[in-house]
């Protein structure tokens, strides 16, 4: 990229964009206006205050710059024929642990198939880490989920699995980000084996309201080894008593009714959705049928790579109408993987999606999930969080999956990636 600088701080205009992806159906320039993703050839987007001030053809540049900033921007910034990406959202990690997991993951590799116990040797090791050492971590993965184009996430707790620990970690996670979920109900520790209510009983009282103050959404894993739907109901519906919005992991290791309950609770997203029943999927989509949001399907394509389950059918939850996202599931376990372009890449490759419905669900799709509008869309008034790839088109992220792209990411108006 060439860069011709005017003032130091200010409005700054990206030219030479060979492609531009706004997530904006109906934007002014867009190849096709009945395409979502509403894509815009030879493009220019202007940042100011942190935010999008315009965005369109480069023909049309000098009367937008015009009419949204009445002055020439303080700087430009010729992306030299580049594609341009909305910052992706990843809208489901957990990033607040310590130690790794690599023993297991090379056992699984040998045939052992994943467990959810594993959690537990991770609840052991973050317990015993001090918070410098957890900070540390937690600031080493969200710098490199930046590097690979991630400006928005979410960070779940639920390796600490006491009041204390689990309080711990929501601290953390909120230097990090506003998007911090409390995941009490991650597994039955092992010091209450055996007495899964009484530990529900735990999460829905003193330790929810210890978290509850710093966190936004509540989560369970409604999942055999883990929760049942009826201790998965108490949870949620105690965390969204106390204010907290409604996620939830579930249809992972294999079918159950996860998927119903979150529905019922009109929780924003639910996570996994691996093993799917025709009457799962047609909850999902009903969930949409009015005008207030519904409940997104959350894919993690990382997880089936990691422990090779069985793909996700987006193809089928797409075609019925469901919203879908992509995310990592950054985890040390199941999904130790930062990497959004991956994610695309393998959405595209395993499970039936193009690149332009994997690209919206990875940016789009995970804003939705946060019930975020400010996010994953690149259009005057949103946030101005924007990837340049050293491509000329979002294809690449599919076409040249491991290859790294990322040449630019901006958040909020600045320069992140690469470090100035």
């Amino acid at each position: 990229m060439h860069e011709v600088p005017h003032r130091e701080h200010g409005a700054t205009l990206l030219f030479g964009v060979g492609e531009l992806t706004t997530n904006v159906p109906g934007v002014a320039g867009a190849d096709d206006p009945d395409d979502p993703t509403a894509v815009v050839r030879d493009a220019a987007i202007l940042l100011d205050g942190g935010r999008v001030a315009w965005a369109g053809r480069e023909a049309d540049a000098a009367a937008g710059v015009e009419e949204a900033i009445g002055r020439a921007p303080d700087r430009t910034v010729d992306v030299g024929g580049r594609a341009v990406i909305p910052g992706f959202v990843d809208s489901h990690t957990h990033l607040v642990f310590a130690g790794d997991r690599a023993a297991e993951f090379e056992a699984r590799a040998a045939g052992r198939p994943y467990a959810a116990g594993g959690i537990r040797a991770t609840v052991a090791s973050t317990r015993a880490a001090s918070d410098d050492a957890l900070r540390a971590g937690l600031a080493r993965h969200v710098a490199e989920a930046a590097a690979q184009g991630t400006t928005t996430l979410e960070v779940k707790t639920g390796y600490g699995l006491t009041v204390t620990d689990e309080a711990r970690s929501v601290r953390l996670a909120r230097e990090v980000t506003d998007e911090v979920t409390f995941l009490g109900a991650h597994v039955v520790p092992p010091e209450y084996a055996g007495r899964g209510d009484e530990y529900v009983d735990l999460v829905c009282g003193e330790m929810l309201r210890s978290c509850a103050p710093g966190a936004r959404w509540v989560d369970v894993f409604c999942e055999t080894g883990a929760f049942t739907p009826e201790q998965a109901r108490r949870v949620l519906s105690a965390g969204a008593a106390a204010g907290l919005g409604v996620r939830v992991h579930a249809n992972q290791l294999g079918p159950g009714e996860g998927v119903r309950v979150a529905v019922s609770l009109g929780a924003a997203s639910v996570d996994h959705c691996t093993y799917l029943s025709d009457d799962d999927v047609a909850a999902l989509a009903g969930s949409w049928a009015d005008d207030a949001p519904g409940t997104v399907a959350t894919l993690l394509p990382g997880v089936e790579f990691s422990t090779r389950q069985p793909y996700p059918d987006a193809r089928r939850l797409l075609d019925a109408g469901v919203v879908v996202a992509l995310a990592s599931d950054c985890n040390p376990g199941s999904s130790y993987t930062s990497s959004m372009p991956l994610m695309v890449a393998l959405a595209v490759r395993e499970m039936g999606m193009t690149v332009a419905e994997a690209v919206r669900a990875a940016t789009a799709g995970g804003a939705t999930a946060l019930r975020r509008s400010d996010v994953g869309r690149l259009e005057p008034g949103a946030r101005a969080d924007l990837v340049v790839l050293d491509a000329p088109s979002r294809t690449y992220l599919a076409y040249r999956p491991g290859v790294p792209l990322v040449s630019g990411v901006w958040r909020e108006g600045r320069e992140v990636h690469p470090p100035r």
